[in-house]
C-alpha cells in the first residue's frame, strides 16, 4: 500500500503502510499453521446446489471430498450449497435420485460421488453433476488419486463443476502466497513466506526470517516466487524455486529495492529502485540480468505491474499531488493517469487476466478499501467495507480477489467476488498474515 510515511532511514521517502502496521501493531500468537475461513457475507442470488456426501467403498481416506467441494463453491460467492442435514436423501448414483424431492426444495443441481480404494494404496474418485429439473447428467468423471492428493482432487472437481455450470474456468486448484508475522517477544519478530492451497489449507513455509519479508510475486508458470527480504539490513529482491527451495539474490544495492512483479512471459521483472535517491520504476531482465530505468520524475513511483499482454505497465505515483494509478508503455514513455474522479487516494493496481478490470486500494471516508475499476467503461465499485484493506490480488480466472484486512484479532486474509457477492475471511492461526498473492493456474 502506498504511503509517504517513513519506515526507517533507508526507506525515508517510500514506506509501505503495510510494513508500518507490521512493525507497530500487536501480534497474536497461536500454535496452529492453517488458515481458518469465516464467511461474512452470503448472496441471495447465488445458485442453489446440493453436494451430497460421497459414498465410500473400502478405505476412503481422511478427506471429506464433498465438504471440500461445498466449501469451494460457497467461497466463490456464486453458489449456495445445501447443508447435508437439510437434504431429503443422500443418493450415491443417478438411479437413486428422487428428482421430485429435490425440485420441491428448489435445488437446481446435484453433485453425487463415490470414493473407492483402488487396491494399490491409491483411490478412485467418481462424481456426477446432475441437472435436477431436466433429470439429466451434465458431467461425470472417474479420477485416480492418492491420499496426499485427495484435497487437490476435490479442488479439481470444484473447478469442473464451476466451469460446467457457469461456463468460466474455476480457480480452486490454485495456490496463494502470503507473509505471516509473529512477535514471540517485544523485541523480536518472526516472518514467514508461505504457500498454501487457495482455500488456505496445506501451508508450506518457503522462507523464515527475523527480518521483514514482503511483496511475494508468482512467476507465470507457478514455479518461482520473487520477493523482498531485509535479511542483510537493507531491502533486496530474491528469486526462489518453490519446489527445491533454491534462492538467489537478484536485485540489490543501496537504497530501495522493492515491489517485484513478473512480466507475462516470465522474462522480466518490474521493480521499484531508488538508486539516485528517488523511487523509480525499472525492469530487470532475467536473461541478461540488466536493469532498465523507465520513469524519470521527482515524485514517488512504485507498485508497478504489467498488463496481461505485456505491452503496458500500471503503477502508483504521487506526481499529481496524491497517490493515483498511472499507465505507460512497457518500454517507458510518458505515463498517463488512469484513476480520475475517484478521490485523492488510489494505489496498488492489479489487473485481471483478461485485462478488463483493475483492483486497487481506495482511500476515502477515513479508511482504505478494495475497489475495482472497469477499464473499458471507467465504472468504479468499492467492494470491501473494513477500515484498513490492502494488497488486492486477482484469482487467475478474474472472478475473485484476495486481500489483507484489519479484523478483531489483527490482520487477516479476505476474499470477495468481483461483483461483491462474498466475503470470506481467512485467519491464520500463527501470527498475522499479510500481502497475499494469488498464483497462476497449475499446469
Amino acid at each position: 500500500m502506498f504511503s509517504v510515511r517513513s519506515l526507517n532511514d533507508a526507506l525515508s521517502r517510500l514506506a509501505s503502510a503495510l510494513l508500518v502496521v507490521w512493525l507497530s501493531a500487536p501480534l497474536v500468537v497461536s500454535a496452529e499453521g492453517e488458515l481458518t475461513i469465516t464467511i461474512d457475507k452470503g448472496s441471495k442470488t447465488a445458485l442453489p446446489i446440493a453436494v451430497v456426501p460421497f459414498a465410500t467403498v473400502g478405505d476412503s481416506g481422511k478427506t471429506d471430498i464433498a465438504a471440500v467441494i461445498r466449501s469451494d463453491l460457497e467461497r466463490s460467492g456464486q453458489f449456495n450449497p445445501m447443508p447435508p442435514s437439510d437434504m431429503p436423501s443422500q443418493p450415491a448414483s443417478f438411479t437413486a435420485v428422487n428428482f421430485k424431492d429435490w425440485r420441491v426444495l428448489g435445488q437446481e443441481n446435484l453433485v453425487l460421488g463415490k470414493v473407492m480404494a483402488s487396491g494399490d494404496g491409491g483411490y478412485v474418485v467418481e462424481f456426477r453433476v446432475i441437472d435436477v429439473f431436466k433429470g439429466s447428467q451434465l458431467l461425470g468423471f472417474r479420477i485416480p488419486t492418492t491420499a496426499e492428493n485427495m484435497r487437490l482432487t476435490a479442488h479439481h472437481i470444484s473447478d469442473l463443476i464451476y466451469e460446467t455450470l457457469l461456463h468460466r474456468k474455476g480457480a480452486f486448484a490454485t495456490r496463494i502466497a502470503y507473509v505471516t508475522v509473529e512477535r514471540p517477544s517485544k523485541k523480536d519478530s518472526l516472518y514467514r513466506l508461505q504457500v498454501a492451497d487457495a482455500d488456505g489449507y496445506d501451508p508450506h513455509t518457503i522462507l523464515e526470517s527475523k527480518q521483514p519479508l514482503m511483496s511475494p510475486s508468482w512467476s507465470p508458470d507457478g514455479a518461482h516466487l520473487a520477493y523482498v527480504s531485509f535479511e542483510d539490513r537493507n531491502s533486496a529482491i530474491y528469486l526462489q524455486d518453490i519446489r527445491t527451495g533454491k534462492r538467489e539474490k537478484i536485485v540489490f544495492g543501496p537504497g530501495i529495492n522493492s515491489a517485484p512483479s513478473f512480466s507475462p512471459d516470465g522474462q522480466r521483472l518490474v521493480v521499484t529502485l531508488s538508486r539516485d535517491g528517488n523511487p523509480e520504476i525499472y525492469t530487470y531482465s532475467m536473461a541478461s540480468r540488466q536493469l532498465t530505468r523507465l520513469t524519470y520524475h521527482p515524485s514517488i513511483d512504485t507498485e508497478a505491474i504489467y498488463s496481461p499482454d505485456g505491452r503496458q505497465i500500471y503503477f502508483t505515483s504521487d506526481r499529481g499531488g496524491g497517490p493515483q494509478v498511472y499507465r505507460m508503455s512497457a518500454d517507458g514513455g510518458t505515463p498517463q493517469r488512469v484513476t480520475f474522479n475517484m478521490g485523492n487516494y488510489n494505489s496498488r493496481p492489479r489487473i485481471s487476466a483478461d485485462g478488463k478490470k483493475m483492483a486497487l486500494v481506495h482511500g476515502g471516508n477515513g479508511g482504505y478499501r478494495i475497489g475495482v475499476l472497469d477499464l473499458t467503461t471507467n465504472s468504479f465499485d468499492v467492494l470491501s467495507d473494513a477500515a484498513l484493506d490492502e494488497s488486492p490480488s486477482f484469482a487467475p480466472n478474474g472472478d475473485m480477489i484476495i486481500y489483507a484486512t484489519m479484523a478483531g484479532r489483527g490482520t487477516e486474509l479476505a476474499a470477495i467476488s468481483v461483483d461483491g457477492r462474498q466475503g470470506p475471511r481467512m485467519a491464520v492461526q500463527r501470527g498475522q498474515v499479510r500481502e497475499p498473492a494469488w498464483g497462476p493456474f497449475r499446469n
